[in-house]
């Protein structure tokens, strides 16, 4: 198993598991985006904070990677993370492992707080932010409408850095090293 971050080049390979949970209400996504929607979004994202692709035997199954929470700059201090395993490769503890990954390489960037929002119920996913320390902040009611059902959304945060005063404006991802990045990876390999 190798994990990795990701290149604009794997939107084939996670769209394909992507597509997996788009009839589900998993992701409020009703439309499965083109390869160059999903392309462009990964470059969007990789601007600033990781994504994380995993391999097994050249193949990728599974990702996650972390966003800007809320768009005001008092905000930045704050990222949103998502995670999405191959049908097959669920409930392995590869979640837990990209989540890990992600949110050291987070706290590095200076991130203080991470968040999770589980359209509930998912067991799985509420027993992975629990396990990780995440901690329920609320529920949304009814807010998503999808395969014919209104469906909550839960959320979770957690505290991975110190709230100093005078924080520093976070670091783009691009700006750690390769080598730093991967010695992340292998802590939890």
């Amino acid at each position: 198993m190798k994990i990795r971050l990701a290149t604009v080049s794997d939107n084939q390979a996670l769209l394909k598991i992507y597509a997996q949970y788009i009839d589900t209400p998993i992701t409020f996504e009703c439309v499965l985006p083109a390869a160059s929607e999903f392309a462009v979004r990964i470059a969007g994202i990789t601007r600033d904070y990781p994504y994380l692709v995993c391999e097994e035997g050249g193949k990728i199954i599974g990702y996650a990677y972390a966003h800007r929470q809320m768009e005001r700059e008092a905000y930045q201090w704050n990222a949103e993370l998502s995670v999405y395993i191959d049908s097959a490769y669920t409930s392995k503890g590869l979640g837990k492992k990209l989540y890990l990954i992600l949110m050291e390489i987070l706290r590095l960037q200076g991130i203080r707080t991470v968040y999770g929002g589980v359209t509930v119920p998912n067991v799985k996913s509420e027993r992975l932010h629990l396990s990780l320390g995440f901690k329920p902040l609320g529920t949304y009611h009814h807010t998503g409408y999808k395969c014919g059902k209104w469906y909550d959304v839960t959320w979770f945060e957690k505290a991975i850095a110190p709230y100093s005063s005078n924080p520093e404006p976070i670091r783009p991802v691009h700006e750690m090293t390769e080598e730093k990045i991967n010695d992340i990876i292998k802590l939890y390999m």
